[in-house]
């Protein structure tokens, strides 16, 4: 569509509306900001955009003359599309974008895309590098932190955009077209906003939607859902698997990870030469791998890459060795389910260091999951004397009780012996101690980098 002269109403004037609002007025088009909070406090909102351009503002109701001079909406990807305004929109004819339409309409390139319930951050990481590390014009956005729609009018021709793409963004594409696509996994989720399972696989399945013959859509072949799906898409599917091997697609025997083609098959990488740990992340980098090798990388290139990458910040990040000693950073583990994957995850004996803000959780599993791992349980915050009892309870003996992270890493520091591992995974919020997961995962490394 060309958008020039356009009438385009923007929905949410949170961060993303207002980036919406600037790229519509970068194009040439002319957009009207509306949000369905009365009290909005329009003035802020003007304060935050880029440039000088009327903008007309309407918050609560948006006037019945207004909605009629309409020639496109873009919703904010916090607006639902069942709204009755919305559905008013649809029912009036109007195109309904979202920021991940837009961006596409006014963007250049090739769009590798990537959803799931779980692992799309790392995932869309990793790729992001392999494509950095191998093309000269490569962007990195969506879900991830960086609003697609902010970079869109520095692509050319040559540019790759990586992007992250949530359920909610993908409800509102229209003509999105990834020349390779991904679903890493689905998995009850978001159902508030989707309300039934089957409409919540139906929207993560319309990353496909506008994909021809000549793209792929890389799969979990270990998903049934995707299993079935990959076998009535117009794109050809590529699967990847952890637990089999496949006859065409990307596979784990062993410690190898091996991709098989109708011609070849070809060992990518042993996964002691990742600095990624466990077979969610050995997932990841399947997919990840599939999709630059279809995207047209040389398999060196992508090698290099995926054995250079460290993790996602705070998501079992590698951070360093000391003294044969290798730290990871696993701070994202803000509940037992999290730390769960944080302690199979390590392959050498481990240090582990818990405890933090109480949510109410029962420490059992979480306990019960070390399976001879962990040699010392270390731990810190509100819940170090719940965490100690359950842990007792599970038979579980070696605890050392410290007052503050800074001592816990110390003594992880003098207990650990080379070969082992130091792990930062809480399986509790940060509050009481830090601000956030994030202000405690950065205090870990400086902790462990000023051994």
């Amino acid at each position: 569509m060309e958008l020039k002269g356009k009438k385009v109403l923007v929905f949410g004037a949170g961060k993303s509306g207002i980036g919406a609002a600037d790229l519509l007025n970068a194009v040439g088009a002319c957009p009207v900001l509306y949000d369905g909070k009365a009290d909005l406090d329009k003035e802020s909102v003007l304060h935050k955009i880029s440039g000088n351009y009327e903008l007309p503002i309407y918050a609560g109701e948006l006037p019945k003359e207004v909605q009629e001079s309409l020639d496109l909406v873009v919703l904010s990807p916090g607006v639902p599309t069942d709204l009755p305004i919305v559905k008013g929109f649809y029912d009036q004819g109007l195109p309904v974008w979202g920021e991940v339409e837009l961006a596409y309409q006014t963007g250049k390139g090739e769009v590798l895309a990537i959803t799931g319930t779980n692992g799309k951050t790392t995932t869309t990481a990793l790729l992001g590098k392999i494509m950095s590390d191998a093309r000269p014009s490569v962007f990195v956005v969506g879900n991830i932190g960086t609003p697609y729609t902010s970079k869109s009018l520095e692509m050319t021709d040559e540019t790759v955009t990586v992007a992250e793409i949530s359920s909610f963004q993908l409800e509102t594409i229209w003509k999105f077209a990834p020349r390779v696509s991904a679903i890493l996994n689905i998995t009850e989720d978001h159902l508030n906003r989707h309300h039934t399972m089957a409409e919540y696989i139906r929207v993560k399945e319309l990353i496909t939607s506008n994909q021809g013959p000549e793209d792929v859509c890389v799969l979990n072949y270990e998903d049934e859902i995707l299993r079935e799906f990959g076998k009535s898409i117009v794109p050809k599917a590529v699967y990847f698997s952890s637990a089999r091997e496949l006859e065409q697609g990307i596979f784990l025997r062993g410690d190898q990870i091996i991709l098989r083609t109708e011609k070849e098959e070809i060992l990518v990488v042993r996964t002691g030469e990742l600095k990624l740990l466990g077979t969610h992340n050995f997932e990841n980098v399947m997919a990840a791998v599939a999709m630059a090798y279809y995207a047209g990388v040389d398999m060196d290139s992508i090698r290099r890459s995926i054995c250079e990458f460290t993790a996602v910040e705070h998501r079992i990040e590698y951070v360093t060795e000391k003294n044969g000693v290798a730290y990871y950073n696993d701070s994202k583990g803000t509940n037992p389910d999290a730390a769960i994957k944080g302690i199979q995850a390590m392959n050498r004996p481990t240090l582990l260091i818990g405890g933090g803000y109480d949510k109410e959780s029962s420490y059992d599993e979480w306990i019960q999951a070390f399976d001879g791992k962990v040699r010392y349980l270390v731990l810190i915050g509100q819940t170090k004397e719940k965490i100690k009892a359950a842990a007792e309870k599970n038979g579980f003996h070696d605890v050392i009780l410290c007052e503050d992270l800074k001592e816990a890493v110390q003594v992880c520091a003098d207990k650990a012996n080379a070969g082992d591992a130091v792990l930062l995974s809480p399986a509790c919020a940060s509050w009481g101690q830090f601000d956030n997961y994030e202000q405690r995962g950065q205090m870990f490394k400086e902790y462990v980098r000023a051994l």
